[in-house]
């Protein structure tokens, strides 16, 4: 099993069930402590290239992402990872679509859709989700 993150990490998200996922934005510095084995990056376009097995869901700034259920579909095996790996998601600033995508986690993880992103902002960042849209999208999220 791989070392996970701690709760106290930088941008770490405890969800209901125990699972951990770091949540950054990739203008910042990585933070310290180790490294992901697995990372989701929501971006316009492409991540740089990195040293560990990541995803790109393409994702432009202050937006949806273009493929909703594409991006269902990585959430879900990101979830699902978390149980046993170092799993992070980052945009740019590391709130809208990372605290979209995290509230997205939250609810496969049990919390209610209508509550999933007050709880991001209160366990991870309290300006996490951005827009009017990106709040909509968590509450009709389903997984």
């Amino acid at each position: 099993m791989t070392e996970s993150w701690k709760s106290t990490d930088d941008g770490v998200l405890r969800l209901p069930s125990g699972r951990l996922v770091r949540g950054r934005g990739l203008r910042r510095a990585v933070p310290a402590g180790p490294d992901p084995t697995y990372g989701v990056y929501l971006l316009g376009k492409p991540p740089p290239e990195l040293p560990w097995e990541s995803r790109w869901l393409r994702w432009p700034d202050f937006r949806l992402p273009g493929d909703r259920a594409g991006a269902a579909a990585v959430f879900t095996e990101a979830w699902e990872r978390a149980g046993v790996e170092r799993v992070e998601f980052a945009c740019d600033g590391g709130r809208g679509r990372t605290g979209t995508a995290l509230a997205c986690l939250a609810v496969l993880d049990g919390v209610p859709a209508d509550e999933a992103v007050e709880f991001v902002r209160r366990h991870y960042d309290r300006h996490a989700v951005e827009t009017p849209w990106q709040k909509r999208y968590v509450r009709r999220f389903a997984g």
